[in-house]
């Protein structure tokens, strides 16, 4: 796959922590490690300069914090921190396999990462480098997924692809509803209307404003992030129309 094959030249990949985890959906499990790196780098050889934000799930959420009477801002300051466990992991494992990476994170932590700046970011991504950015926004009360959208603009990304373990948006849970339906295209405004549990909404909310797509994809189906930049439709498109 050339560059000029390519549809997307840029990204900004939204990978969920639990990319990361063992069957039982936590911790880091290295042969997930290997298997993700695997799909980075088969998308990054084909050219495309690549912005990762990645989750913490599988470490650390914050709402758990919360429901056991944590202060929200302690709570979502521990998820951040989690978030970097598992940038410097990814970093690793994409080292590991050839992939040359930088992980820059919003809180500064200037032993094990580079602070977030946003030239800086650009000037990876123009050299080849994939660019894990951790620690959210480095403010509580806003989601991985607000991170997400805030760092596309920013980088101006072409496209947010939100990888997850489901293939698209339905319209009801797919694993409590037999008869879900898949949606393959919506509006801002629709998802916002269907309060799908994708991305939050603050994080379409942003992307709308700015115009933004957001592509939602099953990271574990073949291909599928090589198939998406090269243009093809899977999943589900969220879009201004």
């Amino acid at each position: 796959m050339g560059t000029a094959e390519l549809k997307y030249k840029r990204i900004l990949l939204k990978l969920g922590g639990e990319a990361l985890a063992g069957v039982d959906g936590s911790g880091i499990d290295a042969q997930r490690l290997r298997d993700v790196a695997s799909v980075i780098k088969e998308v990054k050889d084909s050219g495309v300069e690549m912005a990762i934000v990645i989750g913490a799930g599988n470490i650390w959420r914050g709402q758990d914090g919360i429901a056991q009477g944590m202060d929200r801002s302690t709570a979502d300051h521990m998820g951040m921190l989690a978030t970097v466990i598992n940038a410097l992991a990814l970093q690793d494992a994409l080292e590991g396999v050839g992939v040359t990476t930088r992980v820059q994170t919003a809180i500064e932590m200037r032993a094990v990462a580079e602070p977030y700046i946003r030239l800086r970011a650009i000037r990876h991504l123009e050299k080849g480098r994939v660019v894990i950015m951790g620690a959210g926004t480095g403010n509580p009360y806003f989601t991985t997924d607000t991170a997400a959208a805030l760092r596309a603009m920013e980088v101006d990304a072409e496209v947010l692809i939100k990888a997850t373990k489901v293939d698209a948006v339905y319209d009801a849970d797919p694993e409590v509803e037999t008869q879900a339906k898949k949606l393959e295209r919506l509006t801002y405004l629709e998802a916002l209307e269907l309060r799908v549990g994708v991305m939050d909404s603050t994080a379409i909310s942003l992307c709308m404003d700015n115009n933004m797509p957001i592509m939602v994809i099953n990271l574990w189906v073949p291909d599928s992030l090589a198939r998406v930049v090269r243009g093809e439709h899977l999943g589900t498109l969220v879009c201004a129309g």
